[in-house]
């Protein structure tokens, strides 16, 4: 089960990565308000050629008209993944410091409970002094 939140995790984390850096243009075309070419690359201007009827002159006689347009949105993504500790403020150097030195002794092992008197032998009974002053807990 921890294997398989290891590998959840990390591919989360990879995923983030790459989204967070991932960047594109979306280029539309547009003649009046109908969206004619959506593209990832780079949209066709002349697409209204197949729409408009034979007896006109195409994209030429809708650009006179002034009707088309081009839309262009860009998506842009992070272009630095590396903060420098010393962009940092006082206060946030010393809390990163302390989690990092607090998470470190969490990860060290933990001894076994040493126990001090472990290799001294118990007393010798001479006799048993619940027996000999006969007080029994009950």
């Amino acid at each position: 089960m921890k294997a398989v939140l290891h590998k959840f995790g990390a591919l989360f984390m990879a995923l983030v990565v790459l989204f967070s850096t991932l960047s594109f243009t979306v280029d539309m075309h547009y003649c009046g308000h109908t969206l004619i070419d959506f593209s990832l690359d780079e949209a066709d201007n002349c697409l209204m050629k197949s729409i408009m009827p034979e007896n006109s002159n195409g994209c030429s006689s809708m650009q006179k008209m002034n009707c088309c347009s081009d839309v262009e949105i860009t998506f842009e993504g992070q272009d630095e993944l590396k903060i420098s500790f010393d962009q940092l403020s006082l206060n946030h150097q010393v809390f990163l410091t302390a989690i990092t030195n607090t998470f470190l002794d969490l990860l060290q092992p933990v001894e076994e409970n040493k126990i001090p008197f472990d290799g001294y032998p118990p007393p010798i009974l001479v006799q048993d002094i619940q027996v000999l002053y006969e007080t029994f807990l009950i």
